[in-house]
């Protein structure tokens, strides 16, 4: 995969590129200290990765993913942990803090080589559900027609022009807006928690003020979203003394 660093310290670039050469499947084709300049490259090279910071002089990183094909995947590198939630706001497929730890930046890479090998597989069209019953829908996804029970979805994430169903075992990944599939779900079980997120009730475990837990996963919770997920899922059925 060809990849760009962005980042305007020039240690911190150094420290992303012995990461990447240190990668067989990545292949560096550029390192930026600015947006202005990256977008200059990009507008006549395309790209696979990009590793963005995000505090930046000029136009900052969340600013300049909003930029990015749709086809470039973008790994946001930075020293801040609160501008995580913004991260996936402009469909970033991770987070990295500084400094970054070799097992977390492979985590981060195979988490790319995944999703970019399933969007290969599946169809461009972006109307991929089949049907739609009480309790399941049957769907396209990597060359097959795939029942998905309700029950059996622990969350939606919405990453550029695809959705992936998280299932305990397995993830769904079809062409499709997060909004067209959400309108189709059971409202009193599913619930949008942020612009990339939609969660099964049923599932969760936990809840603080920014974060759902489900298992092991962490999903933030959008602002937007807050109120009514509060008000709808879990007030109401707080049990008081």
């Amino acid at each position: 995969m060809n990849c760009i660093i962005v980042d305007d310290e020039p240690l911190a670039r150094e420290a992303i590129k012995m990461l990447v050469d240190s990668h067989s499947d990545l292949k560096l084709v550029g390192t930026f200290n600015s947006s202005e300049s990256a977008s200059v490259f990009l507008e006549n090279n395309g790209v696979d990765l990009v590793f963005l910071d995000i505090q930046m002089p000029g136009s900052n990183g969340i600013d300049f993913a909003k930029t990015i094909s749709s086809e470039t995947f973008v790994i946001f590198t930075t020293a801040f942990s609160e501008f995580a939630l913004d991260s996936y706001e402009v469909d970033a497929i991770d987070y990295l803090i500084k400094p970054v730890k070799t097992d977390r930046f492979q985590k981060a890479v195979e988490k790319v080589k995944s999703y970019s090998k399933l969007f290969k597989l599946n169809d461009s069209d972006n109307n991929n559900i089949e049907t739609f019953a009480e309790d399941h829908f049957y769907i396209k996804a990597e060359r097959k027609i795939v029942k998905v029970n309700f029950e059996n979805i622990f969350f939606i994430v919405g990453l550029k022009d695809y959705v992936i169903i998280h299932t305990e075992n397995q993830k769904i990944i079809t062409a499709m807006n997060i909004k067209t599939i959400g309108e189709k779900l059971p409202k009193n079980k599913f619930v949008r928690v942020s612009k990339s997120y939609i969660i099964n009730s049923k599932h969760i475990d936990s809840v603080d003020n920014n974060t759902v837990y489900i298992g092991i996963n962490e999903i933030p919770i959008g602002n937007i979203y807050r109120d009514f997920f509060f008000n709808e899922f879990v007030t109401k059925n707080l049990l008081s003394r």
